[in-house]
C-alpha cells in the first residue's frame, strides 16, 4: 500500500467519525425523523463512493507492484547469468593451470620413483644374495641340531612315557582297588545300619544302647571306685538303678551315699517327631513334642519313686538321654526341664551336659577329699619336720665319711701314679702270660679292665 491508500483510509475514518458525532448530536437535540433519514441516505452514499474509490486504488496498487516485481526479476536473472559466465570462465582458467601444475609434479615424481626403484632393486638383489647364503648355512646347522634334539627328545619321551604310563596304570589299579574296598565297606555299613535299626527297634536293646553310652561317659570322668553299676540304692526294694555315683563320706551306718543315674530313650516318640518335621507337619510336630514331654515326666517320676530315697541316696537323681537331638527337643519344650527338676528332683542331661555336670561333681569330690585329709597332711608334715633334723645330722656324718674316703682315694691315686712311673721302663708281657703269673685277675669272660693313661710329665702331689 502506498501513501494514496493511507490517505483514503484516513479520510474514510474522518467521515465515519463525523457521521457518528452528527448522529449523536442529532439524537441529543431530538430532531425529527425526516432529517435522520436524509442524513442516513447521504451517509450510505458517501460510504459507497469511498468503498469504490478504495477498490480502484487497491487494484492500481497491485498492478504497480506486479510490474515492479517483474522488472526486479528480469534484473536478477540478467545479473545471475553474468555471474555464472564469469565464474565458469575463472573455473576454466583455474582448472587449466592446475592440470599443467599436476602434470609437471607427476613427471617429477615419476622420475624420482623410477630412480629410487632402480636403487632399491640393486640393493634388494645384494641383500637377497647375502640372506640366501646365510639362510643356507643356518638351515644346515639347524637341521643338524634338530636331528640331535629329535633323537634326544625321542629317547627321553620314550622313557618318560613308559614311566608315566606305568605310574598311571598303577594309580588307576590302586584307585580301583580302593573303590572296590570302599564299595565293600559301604555294603558292610549298610548291613550294620540295618542291624542297628533292628537292634534299636527292641525296647531292651535301646536301653542297653543308652547304658553303653552312659558307661563310656562315666569312664572318661570317674575311676571305677567312684561309681558302680546295677546298684540297689534303696535297701530291700529290689529296684536297681543302672549307674550310681559314690559320693565322698559315709552315712552313720557306714554305707556309701549314692547319686542315682538312669538312661532313658523314648525312640518311637522321637522318630515320630523327626518324621513330622520332615513333612513340615506343624500339628504332628506339636503332638509328638507333647508325647515326648509326657514320656519324660513319667520316667522322671519313676526315677524319683524307685531310686531316690534319702538318706540312702541324695535328694535328687539324674536322667540321661543318649542323643543331643532329644535333649534339645526337651529344652525347647517350655518349662519341661525346670518342672522335672522342681516336681521330681530329677536333673535332665544329654551327652554334653552330663560331662559338664560330672566334671563339676568330680571337682566337688576332690575338694571334699582335700578338706577331709588336710588334718592328716598337717600331721605328716609335723612328723617330717621332726625327722628332718635327724636327717641333717646323718647327712653331716655321711659327708664327713665321704671326705675321708675321698682323701684315701686321692692318696691311693698318687701312689698308683708313682708306681706307674717306676714301671714305665718295664716291658709288658702278653695278657695270657699275665693271667698265668697273676692268678685272680680278670677272666676272659669278664668285662674289659679300665686302663688309665697318665701324662709322663705329671708329678705326684707328695713330691710337690
Amino acid at each position: 500500500m502506498n501513501w494514496n491508500d493511507w490517505l483514503i483510509l484516513g479520510a474514510l475514518a474522518l467521515i465515519l467519525g463525523l457521521t457518528t458525532w452528527l448522529l449523536w448530536q442529532v439524537r441529543s437535540a431530538s430532531w425529527d425523523t425526516a432529517w435522520e433519514q436524509a442524513l442516513a441516505v447521504s451517509s450510505e452514499r458517501l460510504e459507497r463512493q469511498l468503498r469504490d474509490e478504495v477498490a480502484r486504488s487497491s487494484s492500481g496498487t497491485r498492478q504497480e507492484i506486479g510490474q515492479a516485481l517483474a522488472v526486479f526479476q528480469q534484473t536478477l536473472l540478467a545479473q545471475s547469468g553474468d555471474i555464472a559466465r564469469t565464474q565458469a570462465t575463472q573455473a576454466q582458467a583455474t582448472r587449466e593451470a592446475q592440470d599443467v601444475a599436476l602434470k609437471r609434479f607427476s613427471e617429477a615424481v615419476n622420475d624420482q620413483l623410477r630412480a629410487l626403484s632402480d636403487a632399491n632393486e640393486r640393493r634388494l638383489g645384494e641383500v637377497r644374495a647375502t640372506v640366501e647364503q646365510r639362510l643356507t648355512t643356518l638351515q644346515q646347522g639347524n637341521e643338524q641340531k634338530l636331528e640331535q634334539m629329535r633323537a634326544t627328545v625321542d629317547e627321553k619321551l620314550h622313557a618318560t612315557l613308559e614311566a608315566r604310563l606305568g605310574e598311571s596304570f598303577k594309580q588307576v589299579a590302586d584307585r580301583l582297588e580302593q573303590v572296590h574296598r570302599g564299595l565293600g565297606e559301604m555294603q558292610l555299613l549298610a548291613k550294620d545300619v540295618g542291624s542297628l535299626n533292628r537292634v534299636l527297634t527292641n525296647v531292651k536293646t535301646r536301653g542297653i544302647f543308652g547304658e553303653v553310652q552312659l558307661s563310656g561317659l562315666l569312664e572318661q570322668v570317674f575311676t571305677p571306685e567312684q561309681y558302680a553299676t546295677n546298684v540297689e540304692t534303696v535297701p530291700a526294694s529290689g529296684a536297681r538303678v543302672e549307674f550310681a555315683i559314690r559320693l565322698p563320706g559315709r552315712r552313720e551306718d557306714g554305707a556309701p551315699l549314692w547319686l542315682p543315674i538312669d538312661s532313658k530313650f523314648p525312640r518311637e516318640d522321637y522318630e515320630r517327631l523327626l518324621e513330622a518335621q520332615e513333612r513340615a507337619d506343624a500339628p504332628g510336630v506339636e503332638q509328638a513334642g507333647r508325647a515326648i514331654e509326657v514320656r519324660l515326666r513319667l520316667e522322671a517320676r519313676t526315677i524319683r519313686e524307685k531310686y531316690v530315697a534319702p538318706p540312702h541316696t541324695t535328694d535328687f537323681g539324674i536322667m540321661f538321654v543318649p542323643t543331643e537331638g532329644l535333649y534339645a527337643e526337651a529344652l525347647r519344650r517350655p518349662g519341661l526341664v525346670e518342672g522335672i527338676q522342681r516336681e521330681f528332683k530329677v536333673m535332665l542331661t544329654g551327652p554334653t551336659t552330663l560331662l559338664a555336670t560330672l566334671s563339676s561333681l568330680q571337682m566337688g569330690f576332690r575338694t571334699l577329699a582335700l578338706e577331709k585329709r588336710s588334718a592328716e597332711v598337717w600331721e605328716v608334715l609335723g612328723a617330717v619336720k621332726t625327722e628332718f633334723h635327724k636327717f641333717g645330722e646323718v647327712l653331716a656324718k655321711t659327708k664327713k665319711k665321704l671326705d675321708e674316703a675321698s682323701k684315701t682315694i686321692d692318696a691311693a691315686e698318687v701312689r698308683t701314679r708313682a708306681m706307674a712311673r717306676s714301671l714305665r721302663e718295664v716291658e709288658a708281657v702278653p695278657e695270657e702270660r699275665a693271667q698265668a703269673l697273676l692268678p685272680g685277675g680278670p677272666s676272659d669272660e669278664g668285662p674289659e679292665p679300665v686302663q688309665m693313661v697318665l701324662p709322663a710329665e705329671e708329678e705326684p702331689i707328695a713330691d710337690a
